[in-house]
């Protein structure tokens, strides 16, 4: 391409120095896809990962739990933070021009959520986004690559410290990745043959036994280690599955907008918008339902997005603990692609139970698995349940406020 660097498209040192040079600055960020939570909000969010546990949905019967009002799906973070970041100077300005990774395939590796308060009916919220980390790692898939974390902390309209999203995106050569993919043993399969009736039976069996323990409390004293959580079941996955999702989760990672919207984008980073077999300039984002595009990256179907996982995972742990718990972590791996077609099985198992600071925490093992048996993305999770005598008590964030959150997590990866 007329005008390109000789260098695009190629990790390289240099691209470490500049990306490490960004480490704590706060970074701009688009306009969320809600302001402030309200019943619609939440619940197009939950339809859009199978959800309709009232306390997110029925404004009606949250307000006789125990929070008293309708919560927002824990994950629902990704959906909102309106741009807490103040000015940045003229040096900060110039190390955040251009993309270090220019031209990269970029896949979500890691994701961690910390939860502390409950966004509810009314709440907004702000967030601050910065890079925390660059770490050089060798890859079987991608060769060498850069491991970039990046946290998300977010406050309610109070000030009040919500949550943190802390999550780690692999950087790869899209010609390594692609070359090294046509050599594996893997680019013959996974097979995508059409499913069985008897195969379709069995999804439908495990959607109808669905129970979600709502307003039943689950006390602590009753949770044994080994005890298993009621698997959930997603799939077969659809491209209608991923237009559902973005209708509650809008379009993250995803320039915003389209037609004339998405020109004033284009003509500022044209490279967002690569031109697909018709020549049209199209989102980088299409892979997830352009097939054309994901094998163009050497990938043999297009496929879902981490936040679906993790999400749903999310999922299978509020129904497990019901109205009066509390979903406090979750970390996830995703280390395999979850391809459009294939059925994912969340299951979950409790490992531990510990008293730490007046929370009774449950710790768990959880897991999203394909049809074909394969743990595409692996995770743990703690969850808060009341006891007998005492309700839950919520965990309370290292620091209370944006500014001193952020340095204590630079700190931690100091």
């Amino acid at each position: 391409m007329s005008g390109e660097r000789a260098d695009f498209g190629v990790l390289t040192d240099d691209a470490f120095t500049r990306s490490r040079a960004r480490i704590g600055i706060p970074l701009r960020t688009d306009p969320p896809h809600i302001t402030e939570v309200h019943a619609d909000a939440t619940r197009h969010f939950a339809y859009g990962y199978g959800d309709d546990n009232p306390l997110y949905c029925d404004p009606e019967y949250a307000k006789n739990t125990r929070w008293g009002a309708l919560l927002a799906p824990p994950t629902f973070l990704y959906c909102m933070g309106e741009n807490a970041a103040g000015p940045l100077t003229p040096e900060q300005k110039q190390l955040l021009k251009g993309d270090p990774f220019a031209g990269l395939g970029s896949y979500q590796a890691v994701m961690e959520f910390e939860f502390y308060r409950p966004l509810m009916a009314g709440d907004r919220c702000r967030a601050l986004r910065t890079q925390v980390g660059a770490q050089e790692k060798a890859s079987r898939f991608g060769g060498r690559t850069a491991h970039v974390t990046h946290d998300f902390l977010y406050t309610n309209g109070h000030g009040e410290v919500v949550g943190l999203r802390r999550g780690t995106w692999i950087n790869a050569e899209r010609h390594t990745s692609k070359d090294r993919s046509k050599k594996s043993d893997d680019r013959s399969g996974p097979s995508f043959e059409p499913y069985t009736e008897e195969q379709l039976a069995e999804i439908d069996a495990a959607y109808d036994a669905e129970v979600r323990r709502g307003a039943e409390t689950r006390y602590f004293e009753d949770v044994e280690v080994g005890d298993e959580i009621q698997p959930r079941v997603k799939g077969p996955l659809t491209t209608t599955d991923l237009i559902v999702w973005h209708i509650g989760w809008g379009m993250q990672l995803t320039p915003p907008g389209t037609f004339a919207i998405a020109r004033r984008i284009r003509r500022k980073v044209p490279g967002l918008y690569p031109p697909n077999a018709r020549n049209i300039p199209d989102t980088v984002q299409r892979l997830h339902w352009d097939r054309e595009r994901a094998e163009e990256l050497g990938i043999p179907m297009n496929y879902d997005y981490g936040g679906m996982r993790e999400t749903w995972l999310a999922h299978a742990l509020t129904d497990w603990m019901g109205d009066d718990g509390w979903l406090f972590k979750l970390r996830c791996e995703h280390r395999r692609f979850n391809y459009i077609g294939d059925t994912t099985w969340v299951r979950g198992t409790v490992v531990d139970k510990v008293q730490v600071d007046g929370r009774h925490e449950v710790h768990l093992e959880i897991s999203c698995a394909n049809q074909r048996g394969e743990v595409t993305t692996p995770g743990t999770a703690v969850v808060l349940l009341p006891t007998r005598a005492d309700a839950v008590v919520l965990p309370k964030p290292e620091v209370d406020d944006l500014e001193g959150l952020l340095a204590a997590e630079i700190a931690r990866f100091a």
